[in-house]
């Protein structure tokens, strides 16, 4: 089998991964806070990225994967946004409406386009875009229903914007600037995303529900849903870095809305949730939407290796002292300087998404 072969039955094998362990952990979370009680979303989430670390730990000393190192600070900061845009993205929901944090999540695409085009010089064709907005329109549509206002509320949800984008925009950047794979990137993270979450959390989750985590009745039944939601985590933070890895921020941002579109549908069939017209209609729009944006990458990718072969070609002719190297440049220093002369073909994005929720 060819490489280009093997590299699309990859990105389809980890889009199917993020797709179905997405879907999973929501139902497990949604009977967990539902029907038992446990409303400590923040904290849970730090949990899952312990055992997510503790996972891929084992994984590394049985020898399934080697750990790369990646320089302090960059691990550091990395990890710390990531922790926070979690944290934030939770306060985003529990501070406004639904609706209004529907319309966070929907942001954060043309956002990331915004901030890929403005600092990494990354063009999106008019097709693309015109997709983007169908998916949209059609997202919006079957889910965004209430639409409250409140200061802090926006401002929390500003934060949460900007922080998710970037961070999923550095999940690609540093896997390609620093040949790190998913799983090496995630491993090398996931402490310092789980710390910040598991100090904080307790304190967020006392906020939101006026509750304590630590006051919580833990019997067996809430103790196994617990431990089933971190296992399914552990594949839902593993499949959120790899699709943003094998494709980029806004690829992995049109799948989190696919993941919408089905819990909809899941929950109508299966836990006889409310349904109406305008959740079919706006489904079968985001759908639509989808699928352009998918024939368009697909062209736009193909079109791409042709004009990389082509270069390849042309350049066989000249001479080895025209050729150039590139050093690398370290990253997350003096304001990420220099990421856009080096992801300038980069195409944001999420439980929260990283968020498990």
């Amino acid at each position: 089998m060819s490489s280009d072969g093997s590299s699309q039955i990859g990105v389809i094998g980890s889009l199917a991964l993020s797709v179905t362990s997405s879907v999973a952990i929501v139902i497990c979370n949604k009977y967990l806070i539902s029907s038992l009680g446990f409303l400590f979303a923040t904290t849970l989430t730090s949990w899952h990225l312990l055992v997510t670390f503790l996972t891929l730990h084992v994984a590394q000393r049985l020898h399934f994967f080697e750990p790369k190192p990646i320089d302090a600070q960059t691990n550091i900061l990395f990890g710390l946004l990531n922790g926070t845009c979690i944290g934030l993205l939770n306060l985003c929901l529990g501070f406004n409406s639904v609706g209004f944090y529907q319309m966070t999540k929907l942001a954060i695409i043309p956002f990331t386009v915004l901030l890929e085009t403005v600092f990494l010089n990354k063009r999106f064709s008019q097709s693309i875009k015109m997709s983007l907005m169908v998916l949209l329109l059609g997202v919006g549509i079957a889910s965004v229903t209430d639409l409250q206002l409140n200061f802090l509320g926006s401002i929390i949800a500003a934060l949460a914007l900007v922080t998710t984008c970037v961070s999923q925009i550095l999940t690609n950047t540093i896997q390609k600037k620093l040949k790190v794979s998913s799983t090496q990137l995630l491993y090398q993270s996931a402490p310092y995303q789980s710390a910040i979450l598991f100090v904080t959390g307790p304190f967020v989750d006392k906020m939101l529900t006026h509750h304590s985590v630590f006051a919580f009745n833990y019997n067996v039944q809430v103790l196994v849903f617990i431990t089933l939601s971190c296992l399914i985590a552990v594949s839902v933070n593993f499949s959120t870095f790899l699709v943003i890895g094998t494709t980029s921020p806004v690829t992995y941002q049109v799948l989190g809305h696919l993941k919408t579109c089905l819990i909809l549908s899941f929950g109508f069939v299966l836990l006889k949730d409310p349904f109406t017209a305008r959740n079919i209609l706006g489904i079968l729009i985001a759908i639509f939407g989808m699928g352009l944006y998918s024939y368009f990458s697909v062209q736009e990718s193909r079109n791409k290796k042709l004009e990389s072969k082509d270069s390849l070609n042309s350049n066989d002719s000249l001479p080895i002292s025209q050729t150039i190297d590139k050093e690398e440049a370290p990253l997350l220093s003096s304001k990420l300087a220099g990421l856009d002369e080096e992801n300038g073909n980069l195409p944001e994005e999420t439980k929260s998404a990283k968020n498990a929720f």
